[in-house]
């Protein structure tokens, strides 16, 4: 990551025409909002410039500082411009708090994303100068060729035996592009299916329709023909061991809307709830695990597993004290064994996956599905939420109400 010294900021602090730079004298009103435009643009980087972007927030228009108070609040309400889910994929940025000018200011430094477009609240913002605005079709176009020649994660790899036409256009025009994208930039859309399935890395390029993986993962007919391991195997087993007799059993393929919708109803089935009528003096219902603790760990799984190198399925074995969610492959990035889980440490294999599963709202920000889910099973009563965590696999185990 890009760290630039004192003397670097305080020379882009007063290069007002500069199109690496953008200075705030707060965050308040609807500074967020720009504040958030503003990173997606440094994140696009149409000029091309292979260089962070730095947002100033406490210094005026001139590069002068504005003295707001800079407190840790305001420097935690920034760096979730990183994982609240509105940016996407997510930018790379760090927040700091620097002295310049005889004053404090907080410091912004986005790097240019390996994957344009970037989008935020469903547009495309670049920087025209030292100005930011929506970008136009050629500019869409240019930050498209641009993610070829990048060093991109492996769900953008493209899939040489796949075609265009193992991707659903229905889904993609009626359900996929009017979440993704605001109605006001649909309606001026003059780009062809071909050009909407790049900038949405549903395929490599216009030219160049070879479907990528999360395309397949996202709006594919059948993607399971081509990344066989892309599906989840549930388990019901009337017992605590492997070897106990199943009850149930269910594989789910398809996209992975399909997937996680079709699991979430066999996991709703088997969760079932009890009235309570003894305990308290309404009735309540009670069930063995909160549902929102299942889907979290669920999604997680399928956005932080690996797809490459592998056949191996997610696995869900629900047994009678316990449910288990296998994930192939271990730690990824910064999470590692040792700090699995532990809040504020995530890192993204998929991030790209990760967009797909926001646009269809299964989640709503990013790095928060465990949190969520260790508060649900302890509303529950239920106890602690652990992992078992490999090279290979992470295991999430969720124990049974009392």
């Amino acid at each position: 990551m890009t760290r630039y010294s004192d003397q670097e900021l305080e020379t882009l602090l007063n290069d007002t025409e500069s199109d690496l730079a953008e200075r705030k004298q707060s965050l308040r009103g609807d500074v967020t909002t720009r504040a958030r435009q503003v990173v997606c643009a440094f994140a696009n980087d149409l000029p091309n410039h292979n260089k962070a972007g730095v947002l100033f927030i406490g210094a005026c228009d001139d590069g002068s500082p504005s003295h707001e108070p800079i407190t840790d609040d305001l420097l935690l309400s920034l760096s979730d411009m990183r994982s609240d889910g509105n940016i996407q994929p997510m930018p790379a940025l760090t927040v700091e708090k620097r002295f310049l000018k005889g004053a404090e200011m907080a410091v912004v430094t986005v790097e240019p994303s390996d994957m344009p477009p970037v989008k935020y609240a469903g547009r495309i913002w670049i920087r025209t100068g030292p100005r930011r605005s929506i970008a136009n079709d050629q500019e869409e176009r240019i930050l498209v060729e641009k993610r070829r020649y990048k060093n991109l994660p492996f769900d953008l790899f493209p899939i040489p035996n796949a075609s265009i036409g193992d991707l659903s256009k229905t889904v993609f025009l009626n359900e996929y592009l009017p979440a993704a994208f605001a109605s006001d930039v649909l309606e001026e859309n003059h780009r062809t299916y071909e050009e909407r399935l790049a900038s949405c890395r549903m395929v490599v390029s216009p030219t160049d329709t070879t479907p990528t993986v999360a395309g397949l993962l996202a709006i594919g007919k059948s993607p399971q023909d081509f990344l066989e391991g892309a599906y989840i195997q549930f388990l019901r087993i009337d017992g605590t061991e492997l070897a106990d007799s199943v009850i149930d059993e269910e594989a789910f393929s398809g996209s992975v809307s399909d997937m996680l919708r079709r699991a979430e109803e066999k996991l709703r089935a088997h969760n079932r709830s009890a009235l309570d009528a003894v305990s308290s003096p309404t009735h309540k219902r009670e069930s063995p695990y909160p549902q929102a603790a299942i889907q979290q760990i669920l999604y997680n799984a399928v956005l932080h597993r690996t797809y490459e190198g592998t056949n191996a399925p997610i696995r869900v074995y629900w047994f009678n004290d316990r449910i288990e969610i296998h994930s192939p492959g271990g730690p990824y990035g910064n999470v590692t064994a040792e700090n699995f889980g532990t809040p504020g440490i995530t890192d993204y294999r998929n991030p790209n996956v990760g967009d797909v599963l926001k646009t269809f709202g299964y989640i709503q920000a990013f790095g928060r599905g465990i949190a969520i889910a260790r508060r649900e099973l302890e509303k529950n009563g239920n106890p602690q939420l652990n992992f078992t965590v490999s090279p290979s696999a992470v295991v999430a185990i969720l124990k049974a109400k009392p």
